[in-house]
């Protein structure tokens, strides 16, 4: 397999990232291909071609996805920044762009995983990894290098293209290794862990850490690659409290799981116990036993289980394990003996349970508190060498210095203490993941972070084993569903002070939008809870209040801007005979504008942020009546007439390759997105070559002069409009331009 697939060399070292103030063109070169190489590299593992169209997980992609995806996103984002002008492959530019995150554990196979979607054959898809990475060399050949590389630079879409893909080394390393153990093979180079460090790791005992006062949070000019969750600042009081030394082991885990902890509901969260009965989960993902327990892999393997009978496949890696474990690991390619030193591979909610079973008053520790357990550290005034990802001569277990986790009790402690703060695995908080005061979306990635601020995902800290560039950053902080499986472990903590009868603690807490079920993690009635409103602002409008309120502004007035805008668009598409094949319609609301749009076009694409807009959207399409409050504050009902079947109502975050081109484009809500750079700048790329943009604005600042940055690269405006509507009883002007190629 090592020949048909790689585009360069077989590799298992992996560099550090470029100090973006100093960097030269052939260290962003050597990293870029560094990352493309361990990427393929570890897909060389797989023994068949037939196994990049199974899918180990039932909640995502087959790994054919995964191994075309990141080529696909470097060229996405390439394209955004203006690096390339030119696209390689459309199909596959749109088929690889976007994978899933796992809404649930019960969610059903995605559509592409159940085996009706035609996957391209693994020759082109290798094809077309080797066509972008050549295109990139000579992008980064071509393109001037001016330091330093900031935020604002074109190259930062270089660096993202890199870290994207070296995130995903790391989400392919979990797929792989929940496959059967006879469809891989340990590749040459790779290397595990040692099984022991010095005396066994018998007891994991609590440091004391004294209360304190910890500000974090990446400066924006510090001198590597971040992603927008990174930067921000946040301060906390963190109370006195005390953690352990180590992660909790797979011997220390091991007693839970022998104590009955699986079955004994006391010791799980309402979300964690429905978790466990839907999976009938009985250990860790990564232990197998002799018991047939559900592997939880999609389509094809849907049957199969880890757990069998006969469960090595003939080798014990050299190592030897005297003591009688009745559960064997699965490293990355080989089923071996339990290594009890190591730290245990759990989800969010197995390790809740297991902090329950120690004692009522343990719990996960918060992110403040793991920035207090850091101790003493270079200040970010110093540049790179504060962070751990660029120490040569760190002894932290990060960075594929090895190919496994290693002993919690073989690397150095930290000056408090504590070992494994960096490396070895992922360690869960208690925190609901959130963007810190100062928050920004990357108009490159809008949709990184944004939507996982929503009290379902918790922060995980700390990197890897296999966690490398970026990744394996001090300021790295993932989001995560709770059910989500990864190279993760963690720690206990306990509070050691109460305020008014409650337990103080350091947590970030989102409050609940509206009616949103946000499952509780933290028991309010015993801890002092502040809690926060998301960063995610889409979320605001996601709520009744909003929803009553655009369902006035579209049905309560007879001009409502809606109506304006698609008569002005019926009129835009006879003077400029742009055709009325297809239109598309971003920030359509509760719908009325699209669907008076229906009778003109053949077919509609109506897209917004907000979920209970287009539910109410789909209702109105189905012939239902949509009750709000009218203008005069009496109850009153939406509702439309006449066919609008070929209106397609879609929820999207940003603007994908799926979306198409089309003979109109109308853009209504540049004032509610994240970052309107974001959107604008793939305008020219969604319309038909006679085709028009008309972008509309209640803003009047969004006017010509505001737009043209961002669209006068590849578009002329051909019109400006001052157009009035009706709007809280009373007249007001709408700003409107209009848009085409340039020839």
């Amino acid at each position: 397999m090592t020949l048909s697939i790689l585009t360069g060399k077989l590799t298992f070292d992996s560099l550090r990232p470029p100090d973006l103030t100093c960097c030269t063109k052939r260290q962003l070169r050597d990293y870029f291909e560094n990352g493309y190489d361990l990427n393929e590299s570890l897909f060389t593992a797989l023994r068949e071609e037939s196994t990049f169209y199974t899918c180990p997980d039932r909640l995502r992609l087959p790994l054919i996805f995964y191994f075309a995806h990141t080529a696909s996103v470097y060229v996405n984002k390439l394209m955004l920044a203006g690096l390339l002008k030119e696209r390689i492959d459309l199909e596959f530019e749109t088929m690889f762009e976007t994978g899933v995150d796992e809404m649930s554990w019960d969610d059903t196979e995605n559509y592409r995983m159940g085996g009706s979607y035609q996957w391209p054959s693994l020759d082109k898809v290798v094809e077309y990894r080797r066509t972008v990475r050549n295109v990139i060399l000579k992008m980064i050949q071509d393109t001037p290098l001016e330091l330093p590389i900031t935020m604002d630079s074109p190259l930062w879409a270089l660096l993202m293209g890199m870290e994207h893909e070296r995130i995903h080394i790391e989400t392919s390393s979990v797929l792989i290794r929940q496959l059967p153990v006879s469809m891989v093979t340990k590749p040459n180079g790779w290397v595990y862990g040692p099984l022991k460090h010095g005396k066994k790791v018998k007891t994991n005992p609590l440091i004391t850490v004294d209360a304190k006062t910890v500000t974090f949070g990446k400066p924006e000019n510090f001198p590597s690659f971040g992603w927008d969750n990174e930067y921000g600042e946040i301060t906390y009081n963190v109370p006195k409290f005390e953690a352990s030394k180590f992660p909790v082991t797979n011997g220390q885990f091991l007693k839970f799981v022998q104590d009955g902890g699986y079955n004994n509901r006391a010791y799980w969260t309402a979300e964690g116990w429905e978790w466990r009965t839907f999976r009938q989960a009985q250990h860790p993902t990564f232990w197998t036993c002799d018991k047939g327990c559900k592997s939880s892999c999609g389509s094809a393997l849907a049957s199969y289980s880890h757990c069998t009978p006969r469960i090595s496949n003939g080798t014990s890696n050299g190592y030897t394990n005297k003591d009688t474990v009745p559960y064997r690991y699965r490293a990355m390619f080989d089923e071996i003996n339990m290594p009890l030193d190591w730290p245990v591979d759990v989800i969010y909610h197995e390790a809740r349970a297991y902090c329950a079973w120690k004692g009522p008053d343990f719990r996960l520790p918060t992110e403040a508190e793991y920035q207090a357990m850091k101790g003493h550290e270079l200040p970010t005034s110093c540049g790179v060498k504060c962070d751990t990802i660029f120490q040569e001569n760190s002894s932290d277990n990060n960075n594929l210095l090895y190919g496994s986790s290693t002993p919690v009790n073989m690397n150095a402690a930290s000056d408090l203490g504590f070992h494994d703060l960096y490396g070895n695995v992922w360690e869960w908080t208690e925190d609901h993941f959130n963007g810190f005061n100062g928050f920004k979306a990357h108009f490159l990635y809008d949709d990184y972070s944004s939507p996982c601020c929503d009290g379902r995902h918790n922060v995980m800290l700390n990197g890897s084993w296999i966690s490398t560039g970026s990744y394996g950053s001090k300021f790295t902080r993932l989001s995560f569903r709770r059910h989500f499986m990864q190279h993760c472990g963690f720690r206990m903590a306990r509070s050691l002070t109460k305020t008014k009868g409650k337990i103080d603690i350091p947590v970030a807490i989102l409050d609940m939008v509206d009616d949103q079920d946000i499952p509780e993690t933290i028991d309010s009635t015993k801890y002092a809870l502040k809690r926060s409103g998301t960063t995610n602002i889409q979320f605001n409008y996601d709520s009744k209040e909003a929803l009553a309120g655009i369902l006035e502004q579209e049905f309560g007035y007879r001009d409502a801007l809606p109506c304006v805008v698609a008569d002005l668009c019926r009129s835009y598409t006879r003077t400029y005979r742009c055709g009325t094949k297809s239109a598309a319609w971003f920030g359509s609301g509760s719908g009325r504008g699209p669907m008076l749009l229906s009778s003109t076009f053949t077919n509609i694409l109506a897209v917004d942020y907000s979920g209970k807009f287009i539910d109410a959207a789909l209702r109105l399409q189905r012939g239902e009546e949509v009750p709000f409050t009218g203008p005069d504050g009496q109850p009153t009902s939406a509702s439309v007439t006449g066919a609008s079947q070929n209106v397609n109502f879609k929820q999207f975050t940003w603007v994908p390759n799926e979306t198409g081109k089309h003979n109109l484009v109308v853009m209504t809500f540049l004032e509610r997105t994240l970052t309107p750079k974001a959107w604008l700048v793939r305008m020219w790329e969604i319309i038909e070559d006679a085709g028009i943009v008309v972008i509309v604005s209640e803003d009047e600042t969004w006017g010509r002069d505001a737009l043209a940055p961002h669209l006068e690269n590849r578009l002329k405006c051909v019109c400006v409009q001052e157009v009035p509507y009706e709007k809280c009883g009373g007249q007001t002007v709408a700003v409107v331009t209009v848009w085409s190629l340039k020839c």
